[in-house]
């Protein structure tokens, strides 16, 4: 059975063929743990975990590896950290294990690798070293290192857009230091309260200071999957700047080890959350955490709610759909909880639930023939319960 995905790079459904069959390889952008993660960072790890679960299907367990990070050192952690009166590290530290035990109860596997910004520097330092003996990175005035953007002929064909309107579409703060008003930070100077590290240039000259935001999923990644991988995914508001940038550090960086290939070959971005029609997030105040959530429902539920919808499309919150799942959940508990263990599943009917998946993971379908087979168990057909068992087992919903 082949897989299919929608490429968010060429904007098409593609057939995915791994690079290497015994070592397929995905990447998911994590949180920054400064605070609890709420549903709409869920919706993320609950779909990615999908996708984990169908490479582990296809390909198995141990020909699959999975890398989400923790970016455990930003403005918001640094800003938070000193509002609370601790450490940045104790502050990540508390969020980053309230985050792997609320997507635990949400039925998503852990990651082969959970990468820290803070332990991985000397990667970090290594691809800046890189981009600056590559031509891509230049050091400014105020010892920041910043990427050109004008030295990428092709910057900004994730997200189809001209570098004029990319521009346009920045933040653009009063910094005369850069080159266009476009590059971004690689690394940043040390500011008195923050933490820092040392950056040590080809020429030994010190620059004393923490990495900028992107350039972490370019180190992580090569380091934990290779220069060139198969699948990178994340929220669709990290297309723009984020996975942007990331391309063009990593193919910069890479440039002379991987001559034509891209740096990632299938690109995924899942849509948003929303609350009344309005994108869920902290800076609306219109968020619910999973905590919170989880307080209310079972985090199956959570999860089949989320699942219910496809990941390329937004969702809307409410406690009445999450009310409904919870029901939904329970009949297919139900259907299977006088299961003998020795009854096998019908292969035939398993691929009915794999066959969606398989096409750009349409979780809706795949939920909708547990549904059928749901009705089959509830009549005594016990091939139909092992079926919906051994279907809910791969969705997560057990």
């Amino acid at each position: 059975m082949h897989l299919h995905l929608t490429n968010t790079l060429t904007k098409q459904k593609e057939v995915f063929t791994p690079e290497d069959m015994d070592n397929v390889r995905m990447y998911n952008c994590g949180v920054t743990p400064y605070d609890y993660a709420h549903i709409g960072n869920a919706r993320n790890a609950v779909a990615f975990d999908v996708l984990f679960r169908i490479l582990r299907q296809i390909y198995t367990p141990e020909n699959v590896t999975y890398v989400r990070n923790f970016t455990d050192v930003d403005d918001k952690i640094i800003a938070r950290a000193a509002e609370v009166n601790t450490t940045e590290k104790e502050l990540s530290q508390k969020f980053i294990q309230a985050y792997q035990a609320d997507m635990a109860a949400l039925g998503c596997l852990t990651p082969t690798h959970e990468p820290l910004v803070t332990e991985e520097i000397p990667a970090i330092c290594t691809i800046v070293n890189q981009l600056l003996a590559n031509g891509y990175a230049y050091v400014t005035e105020t010892s920041d290192v910043n990427y050109d953007i004008s030295k990428k002929a092709d910057y900004g064909k994730l997200s189809r857009k001209k570098l004029d309107e990319l521009v346009a579409g920045v933040r653009i703060d009063e910094d005369n230091t850069k080159r266009n008003p476009g590059d971004f930070a690689l690394w940043k100077a040390a500011k008195k309260g923050e933490p820092t590290w040392d950056l040590t240039l080809s020429d030994g000259t010190i620059l004393k200071g923490r990495p900028g935001w992107h350039i972490e999923c370019s180190a992580m990644s090569a380091k934990y999957l290779g220069k060139t991988f198969d699948i990178h995914t994340g929220g669709e508001d990290l297309q723009f700047p984020h996975h942007e940038n990331e391309i063009a550090q990593s193919e910069g960086a890479h440039a002379k080890d991987c001559c034509d290939k891209k740096h990632v070959n299938y690109w995924l971005h899942n849509a948003f959350i929303t609350v009344g029609g309005k994108r869920m997030g902290k800076s609306l105040g219109n968020f619910t955490t999973v905590r919170d959530a989880l307080e209310h429902y079972d985090g199956r539920a959570i999860r089949l709610w989320l699942l219910q919808t496809h990941y390329r499309k937004p969702v809307d919150f409410s406690q009445d759909a999450l009310k409904a799942s919870q029901k939904r959940l329970r009949r297919l508990h139900n259907a299977i909880a006088d299961l003998d263990e020795g009854i096998k599943p019908n292969p035939d009917d398993f691929v009915k639930i794999l066959k969606p998946l398989a096409d750009d993971m349409n979780t809706s379908k795949a939920i909708a023939q547990l549904d059928i087979l749901r009705a089959a168990a509830s009549k005594g057909e016990a091939t139909a319960a092992a079926t919906l068992k051994q279907g809910m087992m791969l969705l997560g919903l057990l």
